[in-house]
């Protein structure tokens, strides 16, 4: 006989199935019943101070673990909070599962008090939506998860009205079935063995699309080693491939400088295979930027392409770890860049983004990655400062590196970092953000008191919004809205939510700062003053 349960366990159950043990949001009326279910039924409910952080401390997560996001918003205020990092979710393939609460449709036909259409909201932004039924509240459940966590992840929202939560259901345990693995086959599989045994340039453009299969980066790193592959990758790809390796290229996408370096290599593969690559990482230098018709160019991707960022000369639809393994039956029948392009790549972007800086954002960088260990997992905010670190930075493992790259999003970095340090608190977590992207969330710093979560966050901190006071300088336009009046004590917000803080002004305060951050026990914010300008000529 099945068990009868009410319709928000049957959904805090199938979540609880999918790996799920952490759920966050700010609750209301509407959801008690919804957080009643996810703490019954062993995914612990934590409370955040706004519903855009709580969904990024479960990005953090997801890193880690690999489940799918669980964020709870309560009627109309809650869910508005929250449509950042939904929108966040959906533009970098973030797995999330959206659980809010709603008035009764009866009710509602009379009651207007918060009552707006949470599914019409959040439709543009997600890649389903459904309202919850009792009857089929498992059905909703599986389908919900199994859309969310599809080959090219994201957000998929479950509106909960409030007398449906509580209502009698039962598990059905209606699961679809897991997708198959699809591998390339044929006269065209064929033809790109053939090509890539014998290309003499041969390039991979690896994407975070990779991430989302398990065996993913390991057979991707595996095929490049085989053939000597050079690899670039997307920033959230970074570490695909260890950046220490000779064949690593380091990441791409939103630096000029950089793309000085890598467009020219990029044109003269004669081969270049796409793994995973999802250009929405990408700035507008990487609009087409190779020539299907002069160049082999090989699109193994997670789904079809709809963007027309680039084309390919030959598109497979495909597992991509189970395509490159297969691929790697062949040998390679011919020497690789025998010119010795890449490393003189490698060389040149050494030089474009040196280490050696005495202080101001390089040196922060430069300092913060010799004093960290090997194993840090660090999460970035936007801002002229991620392009430099997205550079500066070396990737030894997949996902240890993790920032808004589709959206952009401002104010990521602190709670992403305390979402690594949730799941993983014997490794050292970072963020790094500037002064604009602190101030939009030094209220959830209390989250990581309240929790005992010690991440260290690094704040470059030049009283500026330091990539759009560049742009607009460049322009030669009036100063305006980019520069603050004065320079925040952020070591004195640090302190005051619950934490360390501590100001460096050199690279040797900085290494004490974070030899101390390590082994403290609460979270540190060191806020690293550095002047205005310093991110001219290195971006």
């Amino acid at each position: 006989m099945a068990q009868q349960i009410r319709a928000a366990d049957a959904v805090a159950q199938r979540l609880f199935e999918a790996g799920c043990r952490h759920a966050f949001g700010m609750p209301g009326g509407e959801v008690l019943t919804i957080v009643d279910a996810l703490t019954r039924a062993g995914i612990a409910f934590h409370l955040v101070k706004h519903e855009n952080a709580g969904g990024f401390m479960g990005e953090g997560v997801h890193h880690v673990d690999g489940a799918p996001v669980v964020l709870v918003a309560t009627v109309g205020p809650g869910l508005m909070n929250a449509v950042n990092v939904v929108a966040n979710a959906e533009q970098d393939r973030v797995p999330m599962v959206v659980l809010t609460g709603c008035i009764d449709a009866d009710e509602a036909l009379t009651y207007t008090h918060q009552v707006l259409d949470h599914r019409a909201v959040l439709d543009p932004i997600t890649k389903a939506t459904f309202t919850l039924s009792a009857g089929e509240a498992d059905t909703i459940a599986d389908k919900a998860i199994a859309i969310a966590t599809e080959p090219r992840g994201g957000p998929v929202l479950i509106d909960v009205p409030i007398a449906v939560a509580d209502a009698p259901s039962q598990r059905k345990h209606r699961c679809r079935a897991p997708l198959g693995v699809t591998v390339p086959g044929g006269d065209k599989a064929k033809l790109l063995r053939d090509w890539i045994g014998t290309a003499e340039r041969p390039l991979i453009l690896a994407g975070l699309d990779v991430l989302a299969e398990p065996n993913g980066p390991a057979a991707l790193a595996a095929f490049a080693e085989h053939f000597e592959i050079p690899v670039i990758t997307t920033y959230k790809a970074k570490g695909v491939l260890p950046e220490t390796d000779p064949l690593a290229m380091g990441g791409a996408g939103l630096s000029p400088l950089a793309d000085r370096h890598l467009l020219p290599l990029v044109q003269q593969a004669d081969l270049i295979l796409l793994a995973g690559y999802d250009p929405i990482e990408m700035r507008p230098g990487w609009r087409e930027p190779w020539d299907p018709s002069a160049q082999h160019v090989v699109d193994l991707q997670a789904v079809e392409n709809r963007h027309y960022m680039h084309q390919a000369t030959l598109s497979f639809t495909c597992s991509i770890g189970a395509t490159l393994g297969a691929l790697m039956e062949a040998e390679p029948a011919a020497p690789r860049w025998p010119g010795g392009e890449p490393a003189a790549t490698n060389a040149a972007l050494t030089r474009a983004f040196p280490h050696d800086a005495e202080w101001g954002p390089a040196g922060v960088i430069a300092e913060a990655r010799a004093a960290l260990p090997e194993a840090t997992a660090i999460s970035v905010d936007s801002g002229a400062h991620r392009i430099l670190l997205s550079q500066m930075w070396t990737t030894h493992t997949p996902r240890t590196i993790i920032q808004s790259t589709g959206l952009c999003t401002m104010g990521c970095a602190i709670p992403m970092a305390m979402g690594l340090a949730l799941a993983d608190p014997d490794r050292p977590a970072v963020a790094f953000l500037g002064d604009g992207g602190f101030l939009m969330m030094p209220g959830d710093l209390t989250t990581a008191a309240e929790m005992g979560l010690k991440p260290i966050i690094i704040v470059l901190n030049d009283a500026s919004l330091s990539l759009i006071e560049k742009k607009q300088r460049e322009r030669q336009l009036t100063n305006a809205g980019v520069d603050f009046p004065i320079r925040h004590d952020i070591a004195a917000m640090g302190r005051a939510m619950g934490g360390v803080g501590v100001t460096v002004t050199n690279r040797a305060e900085l290494r004490v700062a974070i030899d101390a951050a390590l082994i403290a026990d609460t979270f540190t914010v060191i806020d690293a003053h550095i002047d205005r300008g310093g991110y001219d000529g290195r971006i």
